[in-house]
């Protein structure tokens, strides 16, 4: 299981625009379409990284939790489906709906998306504020598969909470650890 950090997009980057299929509900999705009212969440994830499958059972509470409260959030998965067929847009669709994901799934066949994120690994999660300002990148949590330590999304959570409250976040992030994105 390969080890790879995030990039961390500087803060204050405005959210790159895309246009992408939506594996579940078979449609095309901008980011207008996904982002909300008072903040966005994009995460990049994939069907088959362990660290993905980790955080799963987090990603669809923390996103319910989150969304009632006006923070949208999308994953996107731009893996390379040629050398990894378990991250096909039809799978993703099943892994969406087995995990119940309350959130699109898109798919980037480009890999475009991923490097205007300058996303590195999965899951990667991004909190962009009502502006489309970044204003958090890095780690759900300090757990990984192994380490022992809980799922409690309290990274993403705090700045999250920071967002809704209008309270500073702080800069002093952590990466966030995954498997590589899978590129061409």
């Amino acid at each position: 299981m390969a080890r790879t950090p995030s990039n961390m997009l500087p803060l204050d980057t405005q959210a790159p625009a895309f246009q992408l299929p939506d594996t579940v509900s078979d449609t095309i999705m901008t980011l207008d379409d996904c982002k909300g009212e008072k903040g966005t969440v994009v995460l990049f994830i994939c069907n088959h990284c362990p660290f993905v499958i980790h955080v799963n059972p987090l990603l669809s509470s923390l996103a319910k939790t989150y969304q009632a409260k006006g923070i949208a959030f999308v994953a996107i998965s731009s893996n390379d489906i040629d050398n990894y067929p378990q991250d096909a847009p039809d799978l993703m669709k099943a892994t969406a709906l087995k995990e119940g994901y309350s959130f699109p799934y898109l798919y980037d066949a480009s890999q475009e998306v991923a490097k205007a994120y300058d996303a590195a690994c999965t899951p990667d999660s991004y909190l962009f504020d009502g502006s489309q300002k970044l204003v958090y990148r890095g780690q759900l949590d300090d757990s990984r598969p192994g380490n022992g330590l809980p799922l409690s999304g309290a990274d993403l959570s705090g700045a999250m909470d920071a967002l809704l409250d209008g309270r500073p976040i702080s800069e002093n992030q952590k990466p966030s650890i995954g498997c590589n994105i899978k590129w061409r």
